[in-house]
């Protein structure tokens, strides 16, 4: 029974997650397709994820979608996540400075996400989905998320195929691997943005207080921008993520390095 229960909680966890992926609704049905699942045990968890508001129908097809109690936890979660509560002041400080696209991120699993987003006043705004999960490679935090990982671990750590661009070419792993060290003994990284042609990327890391790395604090912003205003832009960037190590009780790695 607790073996049965369990792959039930397994099963729920599945669907909510196909739905966030597939951003929209969808038939039980296929759900199940796409999580290579029985259609009618699906059926059956959906049922019950109806009867909570866990989700809810939408569309006249049998469609279901995430449903409003999932945005009542979001809210208590925030609450009470520290870093999500702390990191809110200095995404609003930083898009007020620099009229810039200002995110939290973090690892979701093996991939990267925004976790948090405030825009900038520019009347040019870069957006991104919060929680759009994309492959640790294509990111400038990603080059400080992986920062306390082996070369060897960050290689079992991200899938071959992350490393396939948005282009179709290679970023080769040993070139990645020396971003990521780079990128750790400066407390900093900032590129042009691998996913697009127009945006520079700044992130900056949030330590634990074991001088792990746990997310980053970000600035997205047009490339001429970015270029023009970098040595402001990594100035309140950084000084911001290592306000926030401090509130959180975390230390600040290499915390002599230039």
């Amino acid at each position: 029974m607790t073996t049965k229960r369990a792959r039930g909680l397994d099963r729920a966890f599945d669907i909510l997650d196909c739905l966030m992926t597939k951003k929209g609704p969808m038939r039980p049905n296929e759900i199940a397709t796409a999580i290579d699942a029985p259609k009618s045990s699906i059926y059956e968890i959906v049922n019950l994820l109806l009867e909570s508001n866990v989700l809810e129908r939408s569309g006249a097809e049998g469609q279901v979608f995430l449903g409003r109690r999932l945005y009542f936890w979001g809210r208590g979660y925030l609450n009470h996540f520290d870093l999500a509560r702390e990191g809110r002041e200095h995404l609003q400080y930083l898009a007020e400075k620099t009229r810039e696209t200002a995110q939290l991120c973090m690892l979701e699993g093996q991939k990267y996400t925004v976790i948090m987003m405030n825009e900038g006043s520019r009347h040019f705004r870069i957006s991104a989905d919060v929680g759009e999960i994309v492959p640790i490679p294509w990111t400038a935090s990603g080059r400080l998320l992986v920062g306390h990982l082996s070369d060897q671990e960050i290689l079992d750590f991200i899938p071959a195929e992350d490393f396939i661009l948005p282009s179709g070419s290679k970023l080769p792993p040993e070139e990645f691997i020396a971003q990521v060290r780079k990128a750790t003994r400066e407390n900093f990284f900032a590129f042009d943005s691998i996913a697009d042609n127009y945006t520079h990327c700044f992130a900056a890391p949030v330590y634990d207080d074991q001088k792990q790395c746990i997310a980053t604090l970000c600035l997205i912003t047009p490339r001429v921008d970015g270029i023009q205003h970098f040595d402001l832009y990594k100035h309140e960037l950084t000084t911001r993520a290592e306000l926030l190590t401090r509130q959180l009780g975390g230390h600040t790695a290499n915390a002599t390095a230039v």
